[in-house]
């Protein structure tokens, strides 16, 4: 299978490629790179459990609520055992969460010099250059003959 020379242009796949150019230009260096990928996973982990725990409280309220002739009914079984299956599906989520981070602790053992550190913000800057930089506004307008600027 032969992958295609342009990169996709729909606009989850645009608004990726954004972030991910962000996320380079604003933490271009090995240790900002760890940091913010340790508090992306945390805050995962965090949100995540938290909606377990709200989604359980949920079920054990409405459990704890029904009387006798709700307990028959098809819907709130239904429901239920729908719920159930969500809280099922997220405690898979935050157990690979709970890995990935254990994996990631790992990626905190290696220091590298600042003269690497100069090397990862170099090398960012030509992946992820500043879109809003002048002389790539320019460029773009003469790649794509649009009016990126006004003109002076």
């Amino acid at each position: 299978m032969k992958v295609p020379e342009e990169p996709c242009q729909c606009p989850d796949c645009l608004r990726f490629y954004r972030e991910h150019d962000r996320f380079i230009r604003e933490f271009p260096t090995l240790r900002q790179q760890q940091e913010v990928n340790w508090a992306a996973l945390q805050s995962f982990r965090t949100l995540c459990g938290r909606v377990i725990e709200d989604l359980q409280k949920q079920i054990n309220s409405n459990s704890s609520s029904k009387s006798d002739e709700n307990l028959h009914s098809g819907s709130i079984e239904n429901k239920e055992e729908s719920m159930k299956q969500v809280i099922s599906d997220l405690e898979n989520i935050n157990a690979h969460l709970f890995s990935i981070e254990a994996l990631m602790e790992r990626i905190f053992d290696v220091k590298v010099p600042e003269k690497i550190e100069d090397k990862f913000r170099e090398i960012a800057g030509e992946l992820a250059p500043d879109p809003l930089n002048v002389d790539r506004l320019r460029l773009n307008r003469l790649l794509h003959q649009t009016p990126d600027l006004p003109e002076k």
